[in-house]
C-alpha cells in the first residue's frame, strides 16, 4: 500500500512536470544569475532593498492568493512570499510548485508581521523539478541507512549534516595552513602501489591491463613518504586515501583519510608535540571549549597531555608485567584470545588491546611499544627490547600513530625478512626499492599519522565514521 501511494505521489509530480512543459517553460532551467546566499541577505537586511537567491522548497504554505515558501541553500534558509497580485502572468507556474522543487527568485526586502524577513518576490524561475516525494515535509531524512545511501538528500534535509561536512572541510583547510606555515611542503604519492607495504593491513587488489600486472590500492603512503625524506624534502605532508580490505564498524571504513607527516632531524618525541599543537590549535579555532562530548563521555583536551609508557598501562589495566609472559599469556586465556601459537609481542599487544584502550579517554600518548611489532621504527638505545613509537588515544580510540623513523637499511631489510616469514609466496614479496632508497642515506626522522576520519568524529561529536565520509561503503540495499 505505501508503495502505491509513492507511485502515486510520484505520478502526481510527473504531471506536474507536463503542465510546466505546456506553459512553454523547461522545468530544469538554465544559468541563473546573481545568486546571493540566504546568509548574506539577512547579514544585509534592509527594508526595500532588491535581492536575488536560489534554493530548493524546503516548506511550502499556501494560503489562497498568497504563498509562503522556505528556501534552503548551502548557507542557511530564507523565506519568500508570493503574491497573486505582485507576480501576475506567473501565477500558474507558482501553483504548480512542490516541495523538492529548485527555484531562483527576485523582489524586494521586507518583513512579515510576526518579523520574518521575507524576500517579496516578483520573479520566479523554476531550476529543477523534483519528481520524488522528498522526505515528509520540514523534519527531515530520519531512516539511517537511508541517509546514508542517500546522501544527497541528506545534505538538504538535515542542516546539521550539511554543517558538519562543512566543518570538516574547514578543518581539513586549517591543518594545510597550519603545516605550510611551519614549512611542510604537501605531496602526492601512488594510490596503486606494485608492493603493498608501510602497514600491516589485507589490501585490495586490482589489475593493469596494458602492463599485464596485479597492483594493490595502498594501505598507506608512508614507504613514498620516506623516499622524499632520502631526496632532500625534509619536511612533506599528504592528505589522502587509504585501503583497506576489512571490516565495516562505527570506527571503520574500508576507504578512509589519513594523513602523514615526515620531518627530518626529529624523531618521536617531536611528533608528541606536533600532534597536540595541531589537534589543539583546530579544537581553539572549530570547538567551543576545549572539553567536547563524545557519545557518552566527555573528553578535556586541555593542556599537556597525557603521556604514558606502554608497559606502564599495561600494569596497571591488565594487571601483568610486559615480561612476564606466563602471567601474560594467562590473561590473554582470561579474555578469550587463542593465544596458543601466538607470538610474544603479539599476544601481549592482544592484551593491551582489551584491557587498555577502553580506559584512555582524555589524550593519552602511549610510548615505547615492544619492537617485535614495530617493523619501520628505530628501537630505544636504552632498551633496545622497546621501540620509538606512540599511539595516540583519546575517547577509548586510536587518532594517530607515530616513530622515530628506522633509516639503517641493514635493520630494515632483515626486519622485513622476519615480517615476510609465514606469509604466502605470492604475498611475500621484499621493497627492495625502498631498502636501495636507505642506502643512499635517509635522514634521521620523525613521521606521524593522524586518522581525519576519527578526528573529524572527535572535533564534531559524530560518533560513527558513516557520519563524516559523504559516501560510505554499504552493504547492497535489499530489494
Amino acid at each position: 500500500m505505501e508503495e502505491q501511494n509513492l507511485n502515486k505521489l510520484e505520478q502526481h509530480r510527473q504531471e506536474k512536470l507536463a503542465k510546466i512543459r505546456q506553459l512553454g517553460i523547461d522545468p530544469y532551467g538554465q544559468r541563473f544569475d546573481n545568486v546571493e546566499s540566504s546568509q548574506s541577505i539577512v547579514s544585509r537586511y534592509v527594508e526595500g532593498e532588491k535581492a536575488t537567491t536560489a534554493g530548493r522548497i524546503v516548506l511550502l504554505r499556501d494560503i489562497g492568493k498568497l504563498i509562503f515558501i522556505t528556501l534552503r541553500d548551502s548557507k542557511g534558509t530564507i523565506q519568500v512570499g508570493l503574491s497573486k497580485n505582485l507576480i501576475g502572468d506567473q501565477w500558474e507556474l507558482i501553483k504548480l510548485l512542490e516541495h523538492g522543487d529548485i527555484i531562483g527568485v527576485s523582489g524586494q526586502l521586507g518583513k512579515t508581521k510576526t518579523g520574518e524577513i521575507t524576500i517579496w518576490v516578483e520573479a520566479v524561475t523554476i531550476l529543477s523539478k523534483s519528481v520524488l516525494q522528498p522526505p515528509e515535509k520540514f523534519h527531515g531524512l530520519s531512516d539511517v541507512d537511508l541517509r546514508y545511501r542517500q546522501r544527497y538528500v541528506d545534505l538538504w534535509a538535515n542542516p546539521e549534516v550539511m554543517q558538519r561536512f562543512k566543518t570538516r572541510s574547514d578543518i581539513v583547510a586549517s591543518i594545510r595552513s597550519f603545516l605550510r606555515e611551519r614549512d611542510f611542503c604537501e605531496v602526492e604519492t601512488p594510490m596503486m602501489q606494485a608492493i603493498a607495504g608501510g602497514a600491516a593491513a589485507k589490501p585490495f587488489i586490482t589489475h593493469h591491463n596494458a602492463l599485464d600486472m596485479d597492483l594493490y590500492l595502498r594501505i598507506a603512503p608512508e614507504l613514498y613518504l620516506k623516499r622524499l625524506l632520502v631526496g632532500g624534502m625534509e619536511k612533506v605532508f599528504e592528505i589522502n586515501r587509504n585501503f583497506r580490505n576489512e571490516g565495516l564498524s562505527p570506527r571503520h571504513n574500508p576507504e578512509f583519510t589519513m594523513m602523514e607527516i615526515y620531518q627530518a632531524y626529529a624523531d618521536y618525541k617531536t611528533m608528541m608535540d606536533l600532534a597536540e599543537e595541531i589537534v589543539c590549535t583546530l579544537i581553539e579555532k572549530h570547538c567551543p571549549s576545549n572539553v567536547l562530548q563524545f557519545g557518552d563521555m566527555q573528553v578535556d583536551y586541555s593542556r599537556p597531555w597525557k603521556r604514558a609508557k606502554y608497559a606502564d598501562l599495561l600494569k596497571q589495566y591488565a594487571g601483568c608485567d610486559i615480561n612476564d609472559l606466563a602471567a601474560v599469556r594467562e590473561k590473554a586465556r582470561q579474555l578469550n584470545i587463542k593465544e596458543a601459537g601466538m607470538d610474544d609481542a603479539i599476544v601481549i599487544n592482544d592484551v593491551f588491546e582489551e584491557t587498555v584502550e577502553c580506559n584512555l579517554v582524555n589524550p593519552t600518548f602511549v610510548y615505547d611499544y615492544p619492537a617485535a611489532i614495530c617493523v619501520l621504527t628505530k628501537r630505544n638505545k636504552e632498551n633496545p627490547d622497546y621501540a620509538e613509537r606512540f599511539e595516540l588515544y583519546m575517547a577509548k580510540m586510536e587518532l594517530a600513530n607515530a616513530y622515530t623513523e628506522l633509516n639503517d637499511p641493514q635493520v630494515q631489510y632483515d626486519n622485513f625478512k622476519h615480517q615476510l616469514k609465514g606469509q604466502k609466496e605470492s604475498e611475500a614479496v621484499m621493497d627492495d626499492d625502498f631498502i636501495t632508497a636507505l642506502k643512499y642515506g635517509m635522514p634521521p626522522a620523525g613521521g606521524l599519522g593522524i586518522g581525519i576520519d576519527r578526528l573529524i568524529m572527535l572535533l564534531t561529536g559524530a560518533t560513527s565514521i558513516r557520519d563524516v565520509v559523504l559516501f560510505p561503503l554499504l552493504k547492497s540495499a535489499a530489494k
